[in-house]
């Protein structure tokens, strides 16, 4: 019998059938076939294969060209202490948020050398983050296993990295203290080790708390489990990292040598004479293509203390944030950067420029995605924090290149810093802090409005 159908699913299963025809074509001696013949091993590619094969790809795209016109002489810089050093951890945020409030402390006091405690905020940030994904986890206890945002928590349970919010967050709550008051330990230097056991710890955590909801255990019983947790996670940061103190004697030594009397602090004490600023009169903006301009976004569970702020930002193209930029540094204050370091930086010369490493040129292969194209793909993202100090400008006051205080050292770049030219600044610059004075009513406008919410799987997370 010759069972009838309609045109429509005549077309339908014809469409698939297409469909189906062209997305599974395999790899196969056919067009492997056609791929080899399409690159014939000539005398220049067995060059590069020899070349690749005996020597670092970095190395040999490395192009001197880039180099001829750069230098690190600067026209404008803000004067501050010695570089810092964040060592084998991801606390770049941290150090850049504190080495930006640091140079206005050792003017206003005429100090010699000052330089936070990171090791004591440090200590609280992961204490606030472990709290976070409890509190995230018991507000979501209905959500099935496989559900997204479980996932992501539990595979994000904790780390060492962050931005500029919650470092506001975290001096408003905990005050500050200075280097002496609580010096760095193995793992605040080397966050590897401590990181994954918290992680592993948090999880457990989590799994916990998620059973015993569906065995019908009260919110109460929860929330005592919750305590019981963070009780062990304190426990392992105070292995790792020391015991915050909770009041310190502390003196320093201005530039003409004289002491000041010793004084007994506590944080909070601290923190409000010496940094005695309003920390949350910056402005925090972005610059990301993939999403439209002039509108305020923010990103769900991007801070570290639960009832904090998230990472909220004015979305702006980067010609209209260099423009505060240049007001700030002229008028010393310097900012919170962040960008993709990892690409076209030379760390031995201490540059930041397009084309250092030709890679184009060693394959013979067009790497061409635009800004907006390596956002959408995960190829490019925020990766490292640091402070923004200085210009230097053409004749017609244009700036060429800026400065940027690092936190690797002063072995690493130019004594600790780098040099980054202004096209490398819009291709891969993403986020900027600046004071509130220097940027425009329409951008200050902006930020009051209600931001639009992301996913905390977002690409600039």
């Amino acid at each position: 019998m010759i069972t009838k159908i309609s045109h429509f699913t005549f077309f339908t299963l014809f469409f698939i059938f297409c469909v189906s025809a062209f997305s599974q074509e395999n790899l196969s001696p056919q067009v492997l076939e056609k791929i080899e013949k399409a690159v014939p091993v000539t005398q220049d590619i067995k060059a590069r294969i020899n070349a690749v094969a005996n020597n670092d790809i970095k190395n040999l795209a490395l192009n001197l060209e880039a180099f001829q016109d750069l230098d690190h002489l600067f026209a404008y810089r803000i004067k501050t202490g010695d570089v810092t050093d964040q060592k084998s951890s991801g606390r770049c945020w941290l150090f850049t948020s504190l080495n930006v409030l640091r140079p206005a402390i050792m003017k206003k006091h005429n100090m010699k050398e000052f330089d936070f405690s990171q090791n004591y905020l440090f200590f609280y940030d992961q204490l606030e983050k472990s709290n976070r994904f409890l509190e995230a986890i018991l507000n979501n206890l209905d959500k099935k296993d496989d559900d997204r945002l479980i996932e992501w928590l539990l595979k994000n349970p904790v780390d060492d990295g962050g931005v500029w919010n919650m470092m506001v967050d975290l001096i408003k709550k905990y005050g500050a203290i200075p280097r002496e008051a609580m010096l760095e330990s193995f793992s605040s230097e080397n966050t590897r080790m401590m990181n994954r056991l918290l992680k592993r710890k948090l999880r457990e955590g989590g799994y916990e708390l998620r059973k015993m909801h569906q065995q019908g255990k009260k919110v109460k019983e929860l929330r005592e489990k919750k305590v019981d947790i963070l009780s062990e996670v304190y426990q392992i940061l105070l292995v790792c990292l020391g015991e915050p103190p909770k009041e310190f004697s502390w003196r320093y030594e201005d530039k003409d040598g004289n002491l000041s009397s010793p004084k007994i602090y506590t944080p909070q004490q601290f923190y409000k004479e010496f940094v005695g600023e309003d920390v949350e009169k910056y402005i925090l903006m972005m610059d990301d293509p993939s999403k439209e301009y002039y509108k305020y976004y923010e990103i769900e569970y991007y801070r570290n203390v639960w009832e904090g702020t998230n990472w909220t930002f004015v979305n702006l193209p980067s010609d209209e944030m260099k423009n505060f930029a240049k007001e700030s540094i002229l008028s010393d204050q310097p900012m919170y950067f962040s960008c993709d370091v990892g690409k076209q930086l030379n760390t031995e010369r201490g540059f930041l420029a397009l084309n250092i490493y030709d890679y184009d040129a060693l394959f013979g292969v067009k790497f061409g995605m635009d800004k907006k194209a390596r956002i959408l793909t995960f190829d490019s993202g925020s990766s490292h924090g640091m402070a923004l100090m200085g210009i230097d400008t053409s004749e017609t006051g244009k700036v060429t290149k800026w400065l940027l205080e690092n936190s690797w050292g002063k072995d690493k770049g130019e004594k600790g810093y780098l040099s980054m030219t202004d096209e490398w600044l819009d291709e891969y610059m993403f986020r900027l802090v600046i004071h509130q004075d220097f940027v425009s009513e329409k951008v200050i406008e902006i930020s009051r409005q209600k931001p639009v919410m992301l996913p905390p799987w977002d690409p600039m997370n």
